[in-house]
């Protein structure tokens, strides 16, 4: 039989003269030291390279839950949603991911259902797209009201208020949206296609937005961080390849 020591040192001072002091919240040893009386965790749990917390926020908007990310990559969920909550606060707005407003610029509108918590409790995803961009230029979460709509209207730049916008018939969009530039029209007209051709990517990859999924948030705040997260990311890719 082999057997190996190994001597601990206090890692702030370098002195030997440590003794053991229970366990953290997490269950890792800690240890105090009687000549500089730091007290820290015995063994650290190794950093994770900006690469790594690079590919676990990737997957984070790929469908994949955050129970998911955890068994992947075998990361606890408490440190990826810290990883994610630090990104979110680093991300640039909405409006400063577009491209240049062109003066013949068209707004394709249209809301998508989600819920919070449980599906008696939806949540509508409204957006307004660029046609010749593919980039969402707004977009509000709330009911199906006119409280909503007006939040989009609200937070469509400047440089797009004049643009012509096309949506289905719900009545809402007539009672917000310019009579002279908005067109409500029906799906064969192929005026929304894009729009509902970006509803279906955003099904695909977010699992927020699945009909039928268990990785549904949990909070409003949550459901609004997530969804203005892959709604950015969406733009800055969208970007570099026009």
């Amino acid at each position: 039989m082999i057997q190996e020591t190994k001597t601990f040192e206090c890692r702030v001072c370098k002195s030997p003269n440590i003794i053991r002091n229970g366990t953290n919240r997490c269950g890792t040893a800690q240890y105090h030291c009687k000549d500089c009386g730091t007290y820290r965790v015995l063994s650290p749990k190794p950093v994770y390279s900006e690469t790594d917390k690079q590919t676990v926020l990737r997957a984070g908007l790929e469908r994949c839950s955050l129970r998911g990310v955890e068994r992947i990559f075998d990361i606890p969920r408490q440190t990826v949603v810290r990883w994610i909550s630090t990104h979110i606060q680093k991300l640039p707005t909405v409006a400063d991911t577009l491209l240049p407003a062109s003066p013949d610029d068209i707004l394709e509108l249209d809301e998508v259902w989600s819920f919070v918590l449980k599906k008696a409790d939806p949540r509508w995803l409204w957006t307004a797209m660029c046609r010749r961009t593919r980039q969402i230029v707004a977009f509000a979460i709330g009911d199906r009201g006119k409280a909503t709509c007006l939040r989009l209207w609200k937070a469509i730049p400047d440089e797009y208020k004049h643009c012509h916008t096309f949506s289905d018939f719900w009545t809402v969009y007539q009672h917000v949206f310019p009579a002279e530039t908005h067109h409500g029209v029906g799906k064969e007209t192929g005026e929304t296609a894009h729009m509902e051709r970006w509803n279906n990517t955003l099904r695909q990859r977010m699992s927020r937005y699945v009909r039928q999924t268990l990785s549904f948030s949990k909070s409003d705040l949550t459901h609004q961080m997530f969804t203005q997260w892959f709604i950015v990311q969406y733009n800055l890719d969208l970007s570099l390849t026009i």
